[in-house]
């Protein structure tokens, strides 16, 4: 009886000791429960956003889709890039999908709008339905940075949409896709831009892969400069510790009458006679850089497709531009590349796709 008694006491100081303590904040980037109970960061229902106040930086998140009806979602981060494709869900059906986001200021384009600060996630698709989110910290995770012109960057609005915005998709939690390209560079001005290669220099963790494809705006850039912008390009690279990749830029859409490619509006002759795919090519033999011959690629699949399919791969229809690609050409065209950053043993067999 003393025995008891003695532990009831105890237990009822206890009981007061932490009715005492004061209440601890929630944690500011973390919410789960069933969806529309315990998603207190989220709202809306087609499409749903999430919002997280958090400092720019690298999160890995983790998202439950589904709900007791057949559902659809896809989800995009920040300025509609894509982290998670498609996903169908039986009724009752739950799928987990893991995702690691850059969350930066600018959020899209390096010389375009601020955009909202923190995280900002959006759950689309036919029928979406997002039942568990997680978001946290991860300052150590390996990234890709991308160097680019407006066929790579995150576009803003549709339909344009850059490859770069939909690579995120297929590489999953452990990897963050930095997309630093922006509309209208070339390798001239990327150089010459604080907010362009000085950023991206500054944001290089030791062993992250720097992809840079930059050609399509060196319209009246000579041959030497050229050469010497790649150098600088792939130097400042290592300087930091990245290891630079060379990627030839994707092809215009402009046939010859037999169907063919072969011509220099198609594939990147300026002004001046320089071609830069070659010039990309002998370059990264010359720096002993990796290469990922897009030109090559995307050339191969606009000519297999022919003149009118090819179409739905830019936006021919939409807005009379052979250059710039829609949704469903940027994402080709971003499994192109993680195909040979494959092939080459650039990322490991987690990337998805």
């Amino acid at each position: 009886m003393a025995r008891t008694r003695r532990l009831a006491l105890l237990a009822t100081a206890a009981a007061t000791v932490l009715t005492a303590l004061p209440a601890l904040p929630a944690a500011p980037a973390l919410a789960t429960g069933p969806y529309g109970q315990g998603l207190d960061h989220c709202t809306g229902t087609a499409p749903v956003t999430c919002h997280f106040d958090v400092a720019p930086g690298t999160y890995d998140v983790t998202v439950t889709l589904g709900a007791d009806t057949p559902a659809a979602t896809s989800v995009t981060a920040e300025a509609r890039r894509a982290v998670v494709a498609e996903t169908a869900t039986a009724a009752g059906e739950r799928i987990t999908r893991s995702f690691t986001v850059d969350v930066r200021t600018p959020e899209g384009e390096p010389t375009g709008p601020e955009g909202s600060p923190g995280l900002d996630l959006t759950f689309a698709g036919p029928a979406p339905a997002l039942d568990a989110i997680r978001v946290t910290p991860a300052p150590r995770t390996r990234q890709i940075l991308l160097i680019g012109d407006s066929t790579v960057c995150d576009q803003p609005g549709e339909p344009y949409t850059g490859w770069g915005q939909r690579l995120p998709q297929f590489l999953g939690r452990g990897t963050a896709v930095a997309n630093h390209a922006d509309s209208g560079e070339s390798t001239v001005s990327y150089l010459a831009d604080r907010a362009l290669f000085d950023t991206v220099r500054g944001r290089i963790r030791p062993g992250d892969l720097v992809l840079v494809q930059l050609a399509h705006n060196d319209k009246q850039t000579d041959a030497a400069t050229y050469r010497d912008n790649l150098t600088a390009l792939v130097d400042g690279v290592r300087a930091q510790g990245g290891r630079p990749v060379l990627v030839t830029p994707v092809v215009r859409r402009w046939f010859n009458r037999d169907g063919t490619l072969d011509n220099g509006i198609a594939l990147l002759v300026n002004g001046l006679g320089v071609n830069h795919p070659a010039e990309i090519r002998a370059m990264a033999a010359r720096l002993g850089t990796p290469l990922i011959d897009l030109t090559a690629l995307t050339k191969s699949r606009v000519e297999a497709l022919g003149p009118d399919e090819s179409k739905a791969l830019y936006l021919t229809d939409e807005k009379r531009d052979n250059t710039h690609t829609s949704v469903r050409g940027a994402t080709e065209y971003a499994r192109l590349v993680l195909g040979e950053l494959r092939a080459q043993g650039l990322v490991g067999r987690w990337a998805r796709g």
